[in-house]
């Protein structure tokens, strides 16, 4: 009876660390982040490409309304899965952190000192009492001196680069894809192409143009960030073989999206 008790008290408290090192209540948050729907990031040699599943859990509701893409900066985008409040939280203060470098330096800021900024401020949340940690993760993608780079920031406050990756639920089946999938020097489209392919792949080999998010950080492309519209999305779709059909999406609505169950988790 006494080991349980001790048990909770390490779980509930953030501050404390169990007797093997660790922080249970990070490790809910990373169970939060797995419950939401994946999106991916995709590095290419002269962009980034962002893509995210964004299907709605119900026919009446308005595709635009769901945030899973977000701009930071013009040449910074960002993509998020786990608790949707919780990202917009972060992604206003990764707002406000890019305009204040372009107003104190008076140039755009850095996609790794951005993202350790941000990652910074979730490590706060690890250590404070009466708080919570963040319970989701971010894909921080953009343009830094004229290179592109890809970054993940954890619950835990821990920042890592990557050529590829996804966040989410199925994100170790998806890695494992990008793994076999991903070459070096791919262009912005092929990219795309591959993210789309990789999400594909938690939604029965299918996607429809309205529930999925793509958006791309290219170094040619003088407005930077841009989100590729439902036409473009469902273009290329069909041109893959991506493309689903109207009996698919119908299904998708009434059975709703099991990653989504939490209410606000996407």
């Amino acid at each position: 009876m006494q080991g349980q008790s001790q048990q909770q008290a390490y779980d509930r408290g953030i501050t404390i660390f169990s007797p093997d090192g660790r922080l249970y209540q990070v490790e809910y948050a990373r169970e939060a982040v797995k419950r939401g729907t994946a999106s991916v990031g995709v590095r290419a040699e002269n962009g980034v490409v962002l893509a995210a599943d964004k299907r709605a859990r119900s026919p009446l509701m308005e595709p635009e309304s769901i945030e899973k893409l977000h701009k930071a900066d013009d040449h910074v985008g960002v993509a998020s899965a786990g608790h949707v409040a919780d990202a917009r939280q972060l992604i206003d203060f990764a707002r406000r952190q890019a305009q204040v470098n372009r107003l104190r330096y008076g140039e755009p800021v850095g996609i790794e000192t951005l993202t350790k900024n941000i990652t910074d401020h979730i490590q706060q949340y690890t250590q404070v009492g009466g708080a919570r940690p963040f319970g989701v993760a971010l894909i921080v993608g953009g343009i830094e001196d004229g290179e592109p780079r890809l970054f993940e920031t954890d619950p835990s406050g821990t920042p890592y680069e990557w050529q590829a990756l996804s966040i989410g639920s199925d994100r170790s089946d998806l890695r494992d894809y990008l793994e076999e999938e991903y070459e070096e020097g791919l262009s912005t489209e092929e990219a795309l192409g591959l993210a789309l392919d990789t999400l594909a792949q938690s939604n029965d080999g299918e996607l429809a143009p309205d529930g999925v998010g793509v958006a791309t950080i290219t170094v040619d492309d003088d407005d930077g960030y841009s989100e590729r519209s439902n036409e473009e999305i469902e273009a290329i779709l069909e041109e893959r073989d991506l493309l689903a059909s109207e009996e698919d999406e119908e299904a998708d609505a009434e059975d709703g999206d099991d990653a989504d169950e939490a209410d606000d988790e996407e």
